[in-house]
């Protein structure tokens, strides 16, 4: 059996999916597996603004989580990173060097911008309306500024956006290019996303796509040559190495060919 890496996942210890380290290691090996990144979502400072519940691991749970992965590590004959997905933005740069890469010593960061920041608020991207094209560029503008950052190892679901925009247009493609196009220069892999694949397609001018990944910008994405990352972005055990796979046929069905390491 063919064995597949699977670089984006997430525990319980996030607030909004299942599952132990120990549970996704255990349904990878199982599955068929030749590396495992654990990347819940990042913990935050204390009094940081942050007001996003329920979507990120805890302070307090990180020690948890740093030593069920080097645990599993003892008993998988594939390698296990430890990582975490970052939002971005100025104020978090230090953090995220400094506390994740650093004292928590974490193998790589995870690009995965969902949010948009508009002063104080938060803005959770699928829920801006389709008509706001303003607040769509202001999401690829501090997209733009995370890519250049130096601090991560892939840029996430980098069409996720296009589950609230839903038009192909020349709007959504430029945008679009602006993000493949830094990614590009950054050296840094696009990843497609399983999770976005299990959401199931939606009606687009286009026809029907998926949320994400969405079609035309995986057009463009084989045409460039830019380094793709297929994950399975899980949320729940069973979809560790399936939804990675679902990502894989994707790829294949766009004529690109996915990276099977991060780390060479």
């Amino acid at each position: 059996m063919e064995k597949t890496p699977n670089f984006h996942t997430h525990t319980y210890l996030c607030g909004h999916a299942a599952g132990s380290v120990k549970d996704y290691v255990e349904q990878a090996a199982r599955d068929g597996c030749s590396a495992l990144g654990m990347t819940d979502h990042c913990p935050y400072p204390e009094n940081s603004g942050v007001d996003w519940k329920n979507t990120y691991i805890s302070l307090d749970s990180v020690p948890e989580y740093s030593a069920e992965i080097e645990s599993c590590r003892q008993t998988v004959d594939f390698p296990i990173y430890k990582g975490f997905e970052c939002e971005y933005a100025p104020c978090f740069h230090s953090w995220y060097k400094e506390k994740l890469l650093g004292e928590f010593q974490a193998d790589y960061l995870v690009y995965g911008p969902h949010w948009v920041f508009t002063g104080s608020r938060y803005i959770y991207i699928m829920n801006v309306p389709s008509w706001d094209k303003a607040l769509f560029h202001r999401y690829v503008d501090q997209t733009l500024e995370g890519i250049g950052s130096g601090l991560y190892k892939f840029v996430a679901h980098p069409d996720l956006f296009m589950g609230a925009y839903r038009s192909w247009d020349s709007d959504s493609e430029s945008m679009l290019r602006a993000i493949l196009g830094a990614a590009m220069e950054c050296g840094l892999p696009v990843e497609i996303n399983g999770n976005g694949i299990l959401r199931g397609k939606s009606a687009a001018n286009v026809g029907l796509r998926y949320q994400y990944p969405y079609d035309e910008f995986w057009d463009i994405v084989a045409a460039s040559g830019a380094k793709v990352i297929c994950n399975s972005d899980a949320h729940r055990p069973e979809m560790v190495i399936k939804a990675a796979l679902m990502a894989r046929e994707f790829a294949e069905a766009h004529n690109i060919s996915p990276m099977n390491d991060l780390f060479i």
